[in-house]
């Protein structure tokens, strides 16, 4: 059953659907030289949240409320009041409630509605177990949600925070932004940049050319990116980053890191796990590791081994034209290899009087230098090589 009454100017649906009653109103007003609709409803409870609107922002805000309401915001670009109602009238809304699941439908009927820009907000309890999004072109944001979340849209920003579950974002070509996560989040964005404050659960976040910073992850993570920077404050398990071009920087790791780039620097305050790092051309630094394997096609690399106690395997530390430096605590135990192909004007130098060194070759001809030896008794072996630049075998201060 559907009745029409209409009121100071404003007209009002009640749709009986499903066994639930629900109220629309509208009303299309003058904004400056454009025209401008605002569509009113209300929804029973539900314990999901399905929202599929062809354009248009969405936001969604959870609360103390206990029934879903919303508020659509449509501006037609026209001075003509009969062209912007047919702009309207062609942008037609369905909302129901079937089951658990409250859905809000919009989308056009075929007539062209590309001269409106719109705005969903959408009111919400708290405590709803799921919202999926899903729009052409808009941007969305959710707040305070108690379970999962899940949008996508053609081109605009996603924007979550103080969500209680997991977390789905994919954007055609905006930023994505998270705050406080409860749970794992997957995130994709066709080139814009991705922040991330806070995620309790895992992270696999990808964009085609923009920045991700992410400032505290409590499990693990892949980032990538095509050729953005990428940076991480802390992250308590395993990480692996990647990108085609941008620097690395990351702070406290409580796993093993997996970092590749194809041309720019990188920088690892500590981590607690086994480190693999490469980079076509830029300088790799790692301090407070266990163990590590480092390969720069171009620039230096530098290495600060933990102190005895953890447990480590081989390492490797390779350039191609660059210097090596490596600092060793004095409780170490760890056997050297060092080599470097053409020596001349460069040599290898050591703290460490149990670390033997072949003086380098004389000219004519490009020589060569190596050295040898075991620290404390030895263990695993640490291979240091360069083509061009010097080898510096250094004691840890404490």
């Amino acid at each position: 059953m559907k009745l029409l009454t209409r009121s100071a100017g404003t007209v009002v649906f009640l749709v009986s659907l499903a066994g639930t009653l629900l109220a629309q109103q509208t009303r299309v007003y003058r904004e400056g030289s454009n025209w401008g609709q605002e569509v009113n409803g209300s929804l029973g409870t539900a314990k999901n949240l399905r929202i599929k609107v062809e354009f248009g922002a969405v936001r969604v805000q959870g609360g103390t409320e206990q029934a879903i309401s919303y508020v659509f915001r449509n501006l037609a670009y026209t001075s003509s009041e009969d062209k912007a109602r047919r702009q309207f009238e062609a942008y037609k809304i369905n909302a129901y409630v079937k089951g658990d699941t409250a859905s809000i439908i919009a989308e056009t009927d075929g007539r062209r509605a590309n001269k409106c820009s719109g705005e969903w907000v959408i009111k919400v309890p708290r405590g709803m177990e799921s919202v999926k999004i899903e729009t052409d072109g808009g941007r969305v944001a959710v707040n305070s949600i108690d379970g999962h979340v899940d949008a996508e849209t053609g081109g605009g920003s996603i924007k979550f925070d103080d969500i209680g579950g997991s977390v789905s974002a994919q954007t055609g070509g905006d930023s994505i932004e998270l705050g406080a996560i409860g749970g794992d989040a997957s995130l994709e964005t066709g080139g814009g940049a991705i922040t991330i404050r806070s995620v309790k659960g895992k992270i696999n976040a990808n964009t085609g050319g923009g920045d991700i910073v992410l400032m505290s992850g409590l499990q693990g993570a892949t980032l990538e990116s095509g050729g953005g920077n990428i940076q991480v404050k802390q992250c308590a398990g395993k990480l692996k980053v990647s990108t085609g071009g941008g620097n690395i920087d990351l702070g406290d790791i409580g796993g093993a890191v997996e970092i590749e780039t194809g041309g720019g620097s990188i920088r690892v305050t500590s981590a607690k796990g086994f480190v693999r790092a490469a980079t076509g051309a830029g300088r790799i630094e790692l301090n407070g590791v266990s163990a590590a394997r480092a390969e720069t096609g171009v620039g230096g690399i530098l290495v600060r081994f933990l102190e005895s106690g953890t447990d480590r395997t081989d390492s490797v530390l390779e350039t191609s034209a660059g210097d090596i430096t490596v600092y060793i605590a004095n409780g170490v135990a760890i056997s050297i290899r060092a080599s470097i192909d053409m020596a001349n004007g460069h040599n290898i130098q050591s703290d460490f009087s149990d670390i033997h060194v072949t003086p380098s070759g004389k000219w004519p001809g490009p020589g060569s230098a190596t050295a040898e030896g075991r620290l404390n008794g030895g263990g695993p072996v640490l291979k240091l090589r360069t083509s061009i630049g010097n080898i510096r075998i250094l004691r840890a201060s404490k």
